[in-house]
């Protein structure tokens, strides 16, 4: 094998998400669980990034399990946001580590947690009943189209 094809066997690996430079899914879970709990306490990317001395951009690609957090890194993250450094691998099997398709996943969509604490503002079990009968039939029509 030629030194170009090796090259392009790791490109396309990596174009994959196989090669060695894709993201981990233990990566991806802590970043999406560092943004469910930076939205939690409504702070922007930029107010985190300054607050741990990275940019907003660096913020982000830890949220989308791009680049990984060190520890160090995790440490501070975990001191702004006021948390112990446990709660961003919640979601994760330790023992195959591997991530579990869990709840907390949900929430870093977009919008997830705005819709789900405008939800808990609504007394009534009626309404409630009625907001999710809702949701689920216009999710049951986008995924039949």
């Amino acid at each position: 094998m030629t030194s170009a094809s090796v090259k392009n066997e790791q490109r396309d690996a990596r174009w994959r998400g196989t090669g060695p430079r894709s993201p981990d899914p233990i990566d991806a879970m802590v970043g999406r669980n560092i943004r469910i709990h930076r939205l939690d306490k409504g702070l922007t990317q930029t107010e985190l990034g300054k607050r741990i001395g990275v940019t907003f951009q660096q913020v982000q690609k830890y949220e989308q399990g791009v680049n990984r957090v060190g520890g160090g890194r995790l440490y501070k993250i975990a001191d702004v946001l006021q948390l112990p450094i446990s709660a961003f691998f919640e979601g994760t099997d330790h023992t195959e580590h591997k991530v579990k398709e869990s709840p907390q996943a949900l929430l870093a969509e977009a919008h997830a947690l705005k819709m789900l604490r405008s939800f808990c503002q609504i007394d009534d079990a009626e309404t409630r009943r009625l907001l999710v009968e809702v949701v689920q039939r216009l999710a049951s029509r986008h995924t039949s189209r």
